[in-house]
């Protein structure tokens, strides 16, 4: 299996998973263009794409997903309540709703959804398995719910969020509210916690972590990384870290 990030930030989401000849996408927040052409700059192709699945339903993990779905009829798969929340899919017939816990084949690639807290009405990471490997896709969260912990325990790599940075957010120029809502558990977590939550949780399987979704006005990557330094206080991991970014895919990473 492998994995990229065709983009990830506060302006636009979407995670590329692949195994062999099947593909699939972790929410399409930018346009089906971009996503044709970052896929491209990877020497990887729109064609071998089997379904998009959502998270939910903000416009920066949904942007793309009616006119990349509808050109190329790709199923979309999402909870019911995110699908009423917005016009994600205009073509009824592309639209697959599913549960929590619910384990979805794609051609091999076996994806399950779990709830966690954010502000949506019905939010949900993935954890994706092929081949006897397991990736979590796992973003906007407000903080680290039984299921976020348990699913991180089990997986070979992470594509996980690394929101802020608490002294750049407590300092910056957002307004109180944005701050108090980034921060609570309905929000983002920051890099802090993220690389806690791996210090504390992580799998000794753990290979790679592709640090995603960092606020463009709240962090930077050198911080990012610096905060999982953590990290060196567990002797039985060593996982490769890698920071995404929203202006280009991120290279391919294989899960061994």
């Amino acid at each position: 299996m492998e994995f990229c990030a065709l983009a990830s930030g506060s302006s636009g989401n979407c995670f590329y998973v692949k195994k062999g000849g099947t593909a699939v996408l972790v929410d399409c927040g930018i346009s089906a263009k971009q996503v044709t052409e970052r896929l491209d700059s990877i020497g990887e192709s729109i064609d071998k794409i089997r379904g998009i699945f959502v998270t939910h339903e903000h416009t920066d993990h949904i942007r793309g997903v009616d006119v990349l779905a509808s050109r190329h009829e790709i199923p979309v798969f999402l909870t019911k309540k995110t699908a009423d929340a917005a016009l994600i899919c205009r073509e009824k017939g592309l639209i697959h709703t599913i549960k929590n816990d619910e384990l979805v084949n794609v051609n091999g690639i076996h994806v399950q959804a779990f709830s966690k807290s954010h502000d949506a009405f019905d939010p949900v990471s993935y954890c994706l398995e092929a081949g006897g490997k397991r990736l979590g896709v796992i973003t906007d969260i407000g903080y680290a719910c039984k299921n976020v912990v348990s699913n991180i325990s089990q997986c070979d790599s992470l594509i996980l969020e690394s929101n802020h940075d608490i002294n750049m957010l407590k300092n910056g120029g957002y307004p109180a509210y944005l701050k108090k809502r980034i921060a609570s558990k309905y929000g983002h977590i920051s890099n802090y916690e993220a690389a806690l939550l791996v210090l504390s949780c992580g799998s000794k399987r753990l290979q790679s972590i592709l640090l995603s979704h960092l606020s463009q006005n709240n962090n930077t990557p050198e911080l990012a990384l610096r905060a999982f330094g953590l990290l060196n206080e567990r002797k039985d991991i060593d996982p490769d870290v890698f920071v995404s970014c929203k202006e280009k895919a991120s290279d391919l990473v294989r899960i061994r």
